[in-house]
């Protein structure tokens, strides 16, 4: 009897999701999607929400339940991906981004923000860690990926982020080394698959 699938509560537009979406792409993991849709607050509001309690007590997106008794919560479970090396550089762009860039366009910083600010707050922000950290270490490290020639971890972060950029308006003249990287992994079949346009959960109108 076969194991059965992954399952991913996810979101098309989080973040977190779409790394983990990337990742098992990238490993060709078959998985079974589950959309919770945070604007509407499905993740409290419905079912999903109770297996969202019992194995993720912060009920956040992105969560991934696998074999019944191994449960990983948000991205780190790309981490255990055994196809992804992880040298230094790696663990640094992963870090950067997610901790020092993302977590400041998070939704429920978003909602706090309000709305008339957030686009602005988001800007800033995204501007501040592309200059500070980003494009420098892509400038050091980037082969036609993030990290030499091979896709890695860090690849799956950045996407979603340039994403943001974009969403925020963001100028990514100042920032060539960085759009270079994107460029050349949007054309890969996994991120491809992983982008929020092809998720079950995505408006009509994105697609």
């Amino acid at each position: 009897m076969s194991a059965p699938k992954p399952i991913l509560f996810s979101y098309y537009r989080s973040s977190c999701s779409w790394r983990v979406r990337i990742a098992l792409a990238h490993k060709g993991v078959d998985y079974e999607y589950r959309p919770v849709h945070l604007l509407k607050q499905e993740q409290v509001t419905k079912l999903a929400s109770v297996i969202h309690r019992t194995n993720n007590p912060e009920v956040v997106i992105c969560t991934l339940i696998q074999n019944s008794h191994r449960r990983y919560c948000s991205s780190a479970y790309s981490f255990k991906l055994e196809r992804f090396f992880l040298p230094s550089k790696v663990r640094e762009i992963c870090e950067v981004i997610g901790s020092g860039i993302q977590p400041l366009q998070n939704l429920s910083v978003l909602q706090k923000v309000g709305e008339e600010k957030k686009m602005e707050w988001s800007s800033f922000f995204i501007k501040k860690g592309f200059i500070a950290a980003l494009e420098q270490l892509l400038t050091d490290c980037a082969g036609k990926y993030s990290v030499g020639d091979e896709v890695t971890l860090a690849d799956c972060c950045i996407v979603p982020q340039i994403y943001n950029a974009t969403r925020f308006k963001v100028d990514m003249a100042p920032f060539p080394t960085i759009r270079r990287v994107y460029d050349a992994l949007a054309e890969l079949d996994p991120f491809k698959a992983a982008h929020p346009s092809n998720q079950p959960d995505c408006p009509e109108e994105m697609k």
